[in-house]
């Protein structure tokens, strides 16, 4: 009888298990709000692929364990921050995740330029992006710069695709660039050190509409998708396409101490769908690059093209500013020099080919 009684309530105990086994698995998804930013307007590629890529795949991906979920509130545009702002942004904790313009904080964020002091190598996003976060991963300078900004390093966000230059007059040869204003931004202003006279004049993208306009400058140095965004057929008819070569501007990031706080599970579906997003971006660029000439040459856009002669002059005219900002590394004690020799070669490897290696000497 004692062996009934266990029988019946190991049976009790199993069924209630059976039972209470559904309750814990149908509990609430515990709620984590979090903050998205970018300074940049919610038509700008990068942000319409966050909040319309990275944001949903996220989501989805933490609804396959049901364990949590995400609460968003996005801000762009300038809500919470302008287009400069977003790094100390996210790293006062006004967003607690964002995509930062590397190239307005040379100073802050140095390794991130590595890119754009090396023109001309690939016109490939893809290939660009994939090779600039190999980089940063497999060298932890990029990371260390961003943690003294009190924040992780997800994902190179945003590979643009090659920048060109598109003015009020036509331009057909390197002659006719000399002596032009040309507005940019970052490193790429030093590109036009390699042509007589011409002057880069430090601008943001939603202002060099006006910047044309107003006679500021000649002409802009951006990428055909943003041409188009922005309208700048409108003020500068000529497209020189010089394929200068596709650039990391953007990288995404979040508040070190929000990072810090969110459960492990969270974590990696966030670094998981922050590479998605790169690729997703780098394959927009290029999707986009192609149909944007078209459709910046139907809104009466004049489309010329740099020889390979040309730009082979331009590159070795320029000075050799990625030997600069390896030896400016090397001084800090950073691995400039090696993280440039292994961008370049991944980038051979790739089946690119640099009209210059940037690695491969010293000076011009």
């Amino acid at each position: 009888m004692h062996t009934d009684f266990r029988k019946h309530l190991l049976a009790a105990v199993i069924a209630g298990a059976t039972v209470v086994t559904p309750l814990v698995a149908s509990s609430a998804a515990e709620t984590i709000k979090m903050v998205a930013i970018d300074g940049y307007p919610a038509r700008s590629m990068w942000v319409k692929e966050f909040s319309g890529f990275f944001i949903p795949r996220l989501n989805e991906e933490l609804a396959k364990s049901g364990n949590y979920k995400i609460d968003w509130q996005e801000a762009y545009g300038g809500q919470i921050v302008k287009p400069r702002g977003v790094l100390e942004g996210i790293k006062l904790g006004l967003g607690d995740i964002g995509i930062v313009t590397t190239i307005f904080h040379n100073s802050a964020l140095p390794s991130q330029g590595i890119s754009a002091v090396t023109p001309m190598v690939s016109s490939d996003a893809r290939v660009v992006a994939k090779a600039v976060d190999e980089i940063a991963r497999e060298f932890p300078q990029m990371q260390k710069e961003f943690d003294a900004e009190n924040q992780v390093y997800l994902a190179t966000g945003v590979v643009l695709d090659s920048y060109q230059i598109f003015s009020k007059k036509p331009i057909k040869t390197l002659k006719d660039l000399e002596g032009m204003k040309v507005a940019g931004a970052g490193y790429n202003l030093r590109y036009l050190e390699g042509i007589k006279d011409a002057a880069g004049v430090r601008g943001g993208l939603p202002n060099f509409y006006n910047m044309v306009q107003t006679g500021v400058t000649d002409a802009a140095m951006l990428w055909p998708e943003a041409a188009v965004t922005f309208k700048i057929h409108e003020v500068a008819p000529y497209m020189l396409a010089a394929d200068l070569g596709a650039v990391n501007t953007k990288t995404v990031t979040i508040n070190k101490d929000v990072w810090a706080k969110l459960p492990d599970e969270v974590k990696t579906a966030i670094q998981k769908v922050s590479i998605e997003y790169r690729d997703q971006v780098a394959n927009v660029a290029m999707g986009e690059a192609a149909e944007s000439i078209a459709q910046y040459k139907a809104a009466g856009g004049t489309v010329v093209t740099l020889t390979d002669e040309e730009r082979a002059t331009w590159a070795n005219a320029m000075p050799n500013i990625a030997a600069e900002w390896a030896a400016s590394l090397d001084k800090t004690g950073a691995p400039g020099t090696a993280m440039l020799k292994a961008y370049m070669e991944k980038l051979k490897a790739s089946g690119q080919k640099p009209v210059r290696d940037w690695s491969a000497n010293k000076s011009a």
